[in-house]
């Protein structure tokens, strides 16, 4: 077992005592790496010079703390102070820290505080909970509530692994009790699974057979007071500190320190006497039974019944799994990180890692299911500073710098005073990605929507409707565990004793489904007036919906959150676990549920964002942008993650279907027709749902490939899009879902897939596809490239997700994780680099040879390689420097974005200028020209971006390299659009003479 709970506890520290958060090291750009068996710490190790060479300052790492093996993610960690040796040993990891430090890099670590993977064998603590019940050492670390209400599970924890029924399982002798020789215990065994008995229990295994005749008397005695020994062990409810009787931590002590002494001995025994290995394997086999006969399994049923463990059936772990989950998932079991020692246990090797400089900042996994995330946070900083201390001699202590997964409403911010930096940029990704939807088309894409699916979308009803069916399905044991609470502290006083179990569930449901955001924050220090509000609205939606019988439910449970004078540790156990049931019913209802039903434009539908909201104006950008300047300068700007439900470039390319409404919506009837040509009906097969063939099409044209295609392309393609339709349709839980997959309809889709994708040619939907695609294709990149500008350059720090700096065109994960070829992304680079000259830039045969050879990828990574670099050069103004809204004047302005960062005074002194454009299909398209033409078009006439005074004559596009001249317009200096963007559809601009 580990010994890691035995770490000393971070101090605590007044709030004066922390460094102010401006004074962490603050990442110039971060590169996501995703870590697992097939991308280990040695490949990475490799690339250190690549990402030196793009201008990166941070590798940005998946979790690699030992996790469940196989693991592609990293998040169902077994043990926090161990690396996964998957991804390599500690010799690699020193190697990998090495490397960065010689090129000048640091890293961002991805940790997960909230929950742990259980269930199998390669947790200990979670193995030592289920030997030992409430009486184990690690008991007080998962948040399990051993005396479930309406159950009989008092002191055991539910283990829902079975694939049938407990009685049908163990009558066909799939249960079986075996000793273990590799930990020299007694289990009881299924399939992968086994699950540890008792010690205790170990008297009455050892009893069920006679000792052979063979055995010596000596021997005999020794075994025989080992059973003794094992009968006398403290019962785990006597050894249960829980109970609050003096004798518990004693009897507690007593029963772990005899335990594994009785276990030593065991192993010592069963090494020494040639008698013991058969005859303990026969007293095991003695409760397995003979087949045939249900009787016979009567004494291992005993046994079983008398664990701190239930063995049961899979799908019984919504209703009554006692144990808080990571959402739904039951193999992830969450932890009490408010507990200091729980802290302490699990981020000793991370606190040594800061120590020592191998890692600058975490990002930190759903905080939102942490009880106490404030206090958390300032734990987390106390710390640092505790193991840091001061930066260099003579220094003053820094802040950690500490990025938190946190997904916000739209007009939600988080409560003053956390002791982060920001999120992880969901709200950036899908702020920028809205800047190139249409919103002039969105009630024609309401009409669209309708006509197709032959009915009115409603996507705020669909939400709702989502999370009721979550709450009543995945977390129905959440919900009658707050259910229980709830009605414990409605009996506890006269006033409340009538509110009903009935009463309190549905106005639970009713309130949950109602939250406008993941949760609330209230806890020991009381509640804010946010808080309040999100409760109300809460309780609004619930009365407008009328689904409750009687409001004062509902009054009385918002009372309970909101009334915190004199805060009972029940009341406070109470407001946490509704704080933390909220989150994973938005967070499963609208990602996992709403957003593959609601399909009007997909491109809007991903984590961190609003569907209804079809486009943001300029304006909205640059306000969003100068409200993060101030309140969070130094959170994470994202385009694509491994959540991203959609890459950026499939995303950006989706976008432009917003400037075309009519010609979409003609597309869609042709396909339509097409399919039901070209795809045969088969006798009792079920019939495509509307739905679910708009949200087919809309995937297709997304993630349709640049340039050419061959069979074995097409193969590949199709393979990917049948895997995610059958994730898409299992995730909308209408048709078919994970639960109970509807095999039928899933075929149907697939062998729709196969039809309309079987072939290249002839194929006529595949042509006519290929005709909207290559249309687009050009219009797609534009905005991919002006996305990439935005991110380089906002106020932030901008994050590149493994292999983005290329065109990426992925669905959701798993498709998003596929291998990274970074062999022709380096040899481009360096060919990149030798093209490019520090007086010239490019020259115009190489830029015409980026345009002409658009699905290569160089120009994407033309553009990230040198606004990387700008930063690079200068990393106080991205950090630091004022952001200012350009004026644009002209006919075409609603098409340009332009923005200056600008530094001056103590800070340093400089410029740059963003100038980038939107819905260029309906300037460009309308004219049938491309933006990566080379040519100058009549559409942009005299649009021009208005500069700041005194800045310069001439100015620099650090991308191509090339020198534009200030025009005057009306007495001020401008930069003619017709000439900035005649290139490139973007420039990003610094003056020939610094300022």
């Amino acid at each position: 077992m580990s010994d890691s709970a035995a770490a000393p506890a971070a101090p605590a520290a007044p709030a004066a005592a922390w460094p102010a958060l401006s004074t962490a090291l603050i990442p110039r750009a971060t590169y996501r790496f995703q870590f697992h068996g097939g991308f280990r710490f040695d490949e990475a190790t490799r690339l250190v010079p690549y990402l030196q060479a793009l201008g990166i300052s941070h590798l940005y790492a998946s979790p690699y703390l030992k996790a469940r093996a196989g693991s592609t993610h990293g998040y169902d960690i077994v043990d926090h102070n161990a690396l996964n040796p998957e991804i390599g040993s500690e010799a690699d990891f020193e190697q990998l820290c090495a490397t960065l430090q010689a090129h000048g890099l640091s890293q961002l670590l991805d940790v997960v505080p909230n929950h742990m993977g259980v269930l199998h064998n390669d947790n200990t603590w979670w193995l030592d909970v289920v030997e030992h019940g409430p009486a184990s050492a690690w008991a007080n670390f998962f948040d399990i509530d051993w005396e479930p209400s309406g159950s009989h599970m008092s002191g055991q924890v539910l283990l829902p692994v079975l694939g049938a029924q407990y009685g049908e399982i163990l009558e066909a002798g799939e249960l079986q009790l075996v000793f273990d020789t590799e930990v020299h215990g007694f289990r009881v065994r299924y399939f992968e699974h086994s699950v540890p008995i008792d010690p205790r229990d170990y008297a009455a295994i050892l009893s069920a057979l006679p000792m052979p005749a063979k055995a010596d008397a000596e021997a005999r005695r020794e075994v025989q007071a080992l059973i003794d020994a094992f009968a006398r062990l403290p019962t785990r409810h006597e050894a249960r500190p829980a109970l609050g009787h003096e004798a518990a931590p004693r009897a507690r002590a007593v029963r772990q320190r005899d335990q594994a002494l009785h276990k030593r001995v065991l192993a010592q025994l069963y090494q020494q006497h040639a008698w013991m290995p058969k005859w303990v394997a026969a007293c095991a086999a003695a409760f397995d039974g003979k087949p045939g006969d249900p009787r016979s399994r009567d004494a291992l049923d005993a046994l079983i019944g008398r664990q701190a463990w239930r063995l049961a059936y899979w799908r019984v772990a919504s209703d009554e799994v006692n144990y808080r989950r990571f959402f739904d998932v039951s193999t992830l079991a969450a932890m009490r990180m408010e507990r200091p020692e729980v802290f302490d246990a699990t981020h000793r090797t991370l606190l040594r890692w800061l120590e020592q400089g191998k890692l600058s900042g975490l990002r930190i996994d759903h905080p939102d299911g942490l009880a106490e995330p404030a206090r958390y946070f300032e734990r987390l900083q106390a710390a640092y500073v505790a193991v840091r201390g001061e930066a260099a001699p003579g220094e003053a202590p820094r802040a950690l710098y500490l990025l938190i997964e946190k997904i916000l409403a739209g007009h939600e911010r988080w409560p003053d005073g956390w002791q982060v930096h920001g999120d992880t940029g969901y709200r950036f990704s899908n702020l920028a990605n809205a800047v190139f939807v249409d919103s002039r088309s969105e009630q024609a894409f309401d009409r669209l929507y309708a006509d197709f699916i032959s009915r009115p979308p409603d996507y705020e009803a669909e939400l709702i409707e989502a999370k009721r069916h979550i709450i009543f399905t995945s977390l129905a044991a959440d919900l009658h565990m707050l259910t229980e609470a709830a009605y414990r502290l409605a009996q506890a006083k006269r006033s409340t004793r009538d509110y009903t179990r009935n009463g309190l569930r549905s106005a639970l449901v009713e309130l949950a489904a109602g939250m406008p955001v993941y949760r609330t924050y209230i806890g020991e220090d009381g509640v804010n007036d946010v808080d309040r509000r999100h409760l109300d609205w809460a309780a609004a939606t619930a009365r407008r919906r009328g689904a409750l019988s009687e409001d004062a439910t509902l009054a009385y449970l918002c009372g309970l959150m909101t009334d915190t004078q004199a805060l009972s540790d029940e009341r406070l156990q109470f407001i946490r676990r509704f704080q933390q049931f909220t989150s994973p019913v938005m967070a499963k209802a609208m990602e996992d549920t709403a957003f593959y039903r609601y399909h009007r434009l997909i491109s809007l539908n991903d984590v961190g964002g609003e569907p209804l909201q079809f486009g943001v104006s300029t304006s909205s950008f640059h306000s969003a942008n100068k409200a993060r300047e101030r309140h969070m300068p130094h959170c994470m700007l994202a385009s694509s993650t491994h959540d991203s439900k959609r890459s950026e470039d499939l995303r950006a390319r989706l976008d432009v279907l917003s400037e075309m409404p009519q010609a979409w919506a003609e597309a869609l009837q042709r396909w339509r027709e097409l399919r039901r040509r070209q795809v045969a009906s088969v006798e009792g097969e079920p019939a495509l749902d509307a739905n679910d063939e708009l949200l087919l099409y809309q995937t297709l044209v997304g993630v349709w490939p640049l340039g050419a295609i061959d069979a074995a392309g097409l193969a590949e393609l199709r393979a990917r899009v049948k895997a995610f339709m059958q994730k898409a349709l299992r995730e909308a839980k209408q048709r078919s879902s994970w639960t109970g997959p509807n095999e039928a309809y899933e075929a149907a889709v697939a062998r729709c897939i196969d039809s309309l994708l079987g072939q290249l040619d002839p194929n006529p939907f595949l042509t006519d596809l290929r005709t909207l695609v290559d249309a687009i294709v050009p219009f797609g990149c534009a905005n991919s490239l002006n996305l990439v500008a935005l991110k380089l350059t906002s106020p932030g720090v901008p994050d590149i997700y493994q292999g983005c700096e290329h065109w990426n065109f992925s669905l959701v994960d798993p498709d998003n994780r596929r291998p990274v070829d970074y062999a022709p992304r380096i040899a481009q680079l360096q060919s990149l680099q030798s093209d490019w000259s520090e007086s010239a830039g490019l020259s115009a045969e190489s830029l015409s040879d980026l345009r002409s050879n658009l699905p290569d990828g160089r120009l994407k990574l033309l553009v990230t390689w040198r606004l990387l670099q700008l930063r690079a050069q200068a990393p106080r103004l991205f950090e630091r420097g004022t952001y200012t809204a350009l004026e644009v004047i002209g006919p075409a302005s609603d098409h340009v974005i332009a923005y200056a960062r600008s530094l001056s005074g103590a800070e340093g002194a400089g410029m740059t200028l963003t100038v980038c454009s939107r819905l260029l299909h309906t300037l460009y398209g309308a004219q049938r020209e491309s933006p990566f033409s080379g040519k100058r078009i009549g559409a942009w006439l005299d649009t021009a971006v208005v500069l700041p005074a005194d800045v310069g004559a001439e100015w620099r596009d650090v991308i191509t390299g090339h020198v534009l001249p200030v025009q005057a317009a009306d007495g001020r200096a401008v930069l003619r659009i017709s000439d900035v963007l005649t290139e490139l559809p973007l420039a990003q601009l610094v003056p020939v003479v610094p300022l």
